[in-house]
């Protein structure tokens, strides 16, 4: 709320000037000075305490606005590397867009493709694999293809045959940022939406993205939604396949899980918590029997894991519109996530939308159960 609306009309004199910007106008009475050396002990008395409490009146105001400045999110970019939320001055997230560097093999690892990562809810670690921009990536993390919040997908094939895997991009393949389309902040989310192109072995682009991302302001945790429309720039069918570990939609926990804390690992699932180090998994083998469907069409699934010495759990949503059958599959070591397989076509573009709670401490299924209501879930 305003100065002015709090004043309620009450001291005019405070809407003749903002107090934060250039000093008000002199002002003169009856041709005296304000400060009339003419005036009673009494007059100069309640002058001096009006003019105190318009001091207090501002400093307030100006305190109210430095407070609610750190309620806000907003952008900030390192140019060609990363752009970067923050709500006030804390990091939120971080989307690693840097172009395909081919110059080296280092350099190519590092840029294959686009993802983003994820702070906790202090902003003071990152709680998700893969290149940072800060420092090179090393080849030594476990896994280093699961990156972040990524969407990908193993098996592609297009035109005469081509194949593609968009999640190693070992073959030459890649994801590259092409342009930001549209960002926002304010008090309530901070959001943006990207152009990426889906690059074959050739360099072939044979699918457009629009992928946008918001960060939702909440209480407790982080709320982050995935939503993506995929079209096919091939003029004709592209078909999206792979498998549990390596398509679709998926969160990758940072590297210390994988070396030091994965057997304190437990997945929370519609059926109750699971025990440490112990996941499931669809496959083909498995896929009628009791495990098989339980990890089919899940509308969420929860990892609980340890990382600098505390518990983190992160809940992924699946909304009910997505194509279906959704696939899941859970590691030890911090990733997880589901798939589907699907036909891209000039005239059947593929939509998508996702949800990631992220919170400190230990979640319960009715607590999973209250966020998944309302993205349409059960």
């Amino acid at each position: 709320m305003s100065v002015e609306q709090r004043l309620s009309g009450r001291d005019y004199v405070l809407r003749q000037h903002d107090a934060r910007q250039s000093k008000p106008p002199r002002t003169k009475i009856e041709g005296q000075r304000l400060m009339n050396t003419h005036a009673t002990p009494i007059h100069r008395s309640f002058l001096f305490l009006f003019l105190a409490m318009i001091a207090v009146i501002c400093v307030c105001d100006r305190t109210h606005a430095d407070e609610a400045s750190t309620d806000k999110f907003r952008w900030v970019d390192t140019s060609g590397k990363f752009m970067e939320l923050l709500h006030g001055d804390r990091p939120v997230l971080r989307y690693m867009y840097r172009g395909l560097d081919d110059s080296s093999p280092q350099a190519r690892y590092e840029t294959y493709k686009v993802f983003h990562h994820l702070y906790d809810p202090s902003g003071k670690l990152l709680l998700t694999n893969g290149p940072t921009g800060d420092a090179p990536f090393s080849k030594d993390v476990l896994y280093q293809h699961h990156r972040g919040i990524f969407y990908g997908f193993t098996r592609i094939t297009y035109g005469d045959g081509k194949q593609a895997n968009l999640w190693g991009c070992g073959g030459g393949e890649s994801q590259r940022h092409v342009k930001l389309l549209d960002s926002g902040a304010d008090s309530s989310r901070g959001w943006h939406r990207v152009a990426i192109d889906w690059c074959g072995r050739d360099g072939e682009v044979f699918a457009k993205e629009e992928r946008q991302l918001t960060v939702h302001a909440a209480t407790g945790g982080t709320l982050v939604e995935f939503e993506s429309t995929l079209t096919s720039a091939t003029g004709g069918t592209v078909h999206l396949d792979g498998d549990p570990q390596h398509a679709g939609f998926q969160f990758r926990a940072a590297d210390e899980v994988a070396k030091k804390t994965k057997d304190k690992t437990y997945y929370l699932r519609t059926d109750g918590k699971g025990e440490q180090g112990k996941t499931r998994n669809w496959s083909e083998k498995n896929s009628n029997s009791p495990i098989g469907e339980e990890c089919t069409n899940r509308p969420w699934n929860a990892m609980s894991f340890v990382l600098g010495g505390k518990r983190y759990t992160a809940l992924y949503v699946d909304h009910p519109d997505n194509p279906k059958p959704g696939r899941y599959s859970e590691r030890d070591y911090g990733r997880f996530g589901s798939y589907f397989v699907f036909d891209l076509t000039p005239d059947k573009p593929l939509v998508v939308r996702y949800r990631i709670w992220l919170q400190e401490g230990e979640m319960t299924v009715s607590g999973c159960k209250r966020i998944v209501a309302d993205f349409g879930g059960g």
